[in-house]
């Protein structure tokens, strides 16, 4: 986003989770403008009375940089976030206090050193957020889940078909353990129980939203890509007119190689792994997919092993995918590698899950071949 040209004052916030300082300096990198330390919640009052049209504010990416950006941006000229990484002379210094990191972020920005992260719609962040939140249940009943198998490793017992259906719950209950050990017993089959039914109430939500955003169908076309991840790589994406080409999603995701080129050296490394986590995961766990059940993906997958090893092609797979990603989004197109058969069964699949309400769970099992 291109700076206003009217800008007077460059205020660099330095936030902490009760307060934030501010300070301000003008185009020659002097103080005109603070210290101030304020207690974050009278940003709305000081803001208001302090801040102008003709402000441009900085401030690093932290929990609650979202409040502080919907905020401002109505009252001053432009809102930025870096992350802090980014800015070697704020986190690197030996003596750092808010005063200076507030007057090295806004002195940067005056000097036009300093480049903002984007800032997802409020959609966007509730989208991430509750993908976010059933990730986080679906671990708990993992870990729920080891630590009930560990006692039964502990105290030799064998394991009944379905372990961990509500039904089994007396099964568990009757297992000769000490008080101590049945107290743990019965908390960890309450957690397991609560982070399941978090997890569907979770996942009601994510239908519905599947349903009315119409790019899920456009990704599901693509082997291993059903409702849930299309819904991860959506809200990790944001619009998909962010990215002036399928390179620069690549970049995103982490997905493309390191690069050493420097006077006659070129060499190219690993994967960066500097992006989104999930959008990473979301592809490489989608790949594992295709290059067991999608024709095209299999051949490339063999093509690609013999020469990189196997580990490294799925992470090449993954990368194409995300490519695909990105024409099938830019274009609303069908994906050009699709199976007919596959992209039905695809289709079908995403109506019955959008569509079911009360049946009976189905957990999908994604990025293993049977």
């Amino acid at each position: 986003m291109a700076e206003p040209p009217n800008i007077q004052r460059w205020i660099g916030l330095d936030i902490h989770k009760a307060y934030f300082v501010a300070v301000g300096v003008d185009a020659k990198k002097q103080t005109v403008f603070g210290p101030h330390k304020i207690p974050n919640d009278q940003l709305e009052t000081w803001s208001a009375r302090h801040l102008q049209p003709s402000d441009a504010i900085v401030m690093e990416m932290t929990t609650n940089t979202y409040l502080f950006y919907d905020t401002l941006v109505p009252q001053v000229g432009s809102v930025i976030a870096v992350h802090p990484p980014n800015v070697r002379l704020v986190t690197g210094v030996k003596v750092k206090t808010d005063n200076k990191a507030a007057l090295a972020l806004a002195q940067l920005h005056a000097a036009g050193l300093l480049t903002g992260v984007w800032i997802p719609p409020v959609e966007v962040r509730e989208l991430r957020a509750v993908i976010a939140q059933r990730a986080k249940m679906v671990r708990m009943a993992t870990q729920a889940k080891n630590r009930l198998s560990s006692l039964l490793i502990r105290i030799h017992r064998e394991r009944p078909a379905q372990p961990f259906k509500p039904e089994q719950r007396s099964w568990w209950e009757s297992l000769p353990l000490a008080p101590i050990e049945k107290s743990v017993l019965r908390s960890n089959l309450d957690t397991l129980e609560f982070a399941e039914k978090q997890v569907k109430a979770i996942e009601e939500v994510l239908r519905q939203e599947a349903a009315r955003d119409e790019r899920v169908p456009l990704l599901t076309q693509l082997p291993g890509i059903a409702m849930l991840n299309a819904l991860t790589i959506l809200a990790a994406i944001g619009p998909i007119e962010r990215f002036e080409d399928a390179k620069h999603l690549v970049g995103y995701a982490g997905l493309g190689a390191s690069v050493h080129d420097s006077g006659q050296m070129h060499a190219t490394g690993h994967i960066t792994k500097a992006g989104r986590r999930d959008l990473r995961y979301t592809m490489v766990e989608a790949a594992n997919v295709a290059v067991c059940h999608h024709p095209f993906w299999k051949k490339e997958f063999v093509r690609l092993e013999f020469r990189l090893g196997r580990s490294k092609a799925i992470v090449a797979i993954a990368r194409h995918l995300l490519v695909a990603v990105w024409h099938i989004l830019e274009s609303e197109t069908v994906d050009r590698h699709a199976d007919l058969t596959s992209v039905a069964a695809s289709m079908l699949q995403l109506a019955y899950q959008i569509k079911k309400r009360n049946l009976p769970h189905r957990r999908e099992r994604q990025g293993i071949c049977p």
